[in-house]
């Protein structure tokens, strides 16, 4: 019996120990978003960085990864840059893959 939940605690150990780094993963992500999207929308320096964090913020309105999309088609849109969603979604993803190698190489 003490094999069973000696096993179930660490499977619960590692549940949350993999939702913490995807958590990070993804706040590391939306800060390199933000300031790919910055780089785009012409801001730099503390600009850049304010509106890097506005992206981190933006993921907490809803779960999945729609509202960060939404805010960078926004701002783009407004700014009158020239992006898809297609190669929104993909900056998305390379850098949701290059955070989470940072993260396990931490």
């Amino acid at each position: 019996m003490s094999t069973m939940n000696d096993r179930e605690k660490g499977f619960e150990k590692k549940f949350a120990m993999d939702e913490e780094q995807r958590f990070k993963a993804t706040v590391r992500r939306n800060k390199m978003l933000g300031l790919w999207a910055a780089e785009k929308l012409g801001k730099s320096g503390d600009d850049a960085e304010a509106y890097a964090k506005e992206v981190i913020n933006s993921d907490f309105e809803e779960a999945g990864d729609h509202d960060v999309f939404r805010k960078i088609r926004k701002d783009f849109d407004a700014a009158g840059v020239e992006q898809s969603d297609h190669q929104i979604q993909r900056t998305m993803e390379e850098l949701l893959a290059q955070a989470i190698e940072q993260i396990k190489n931490s």
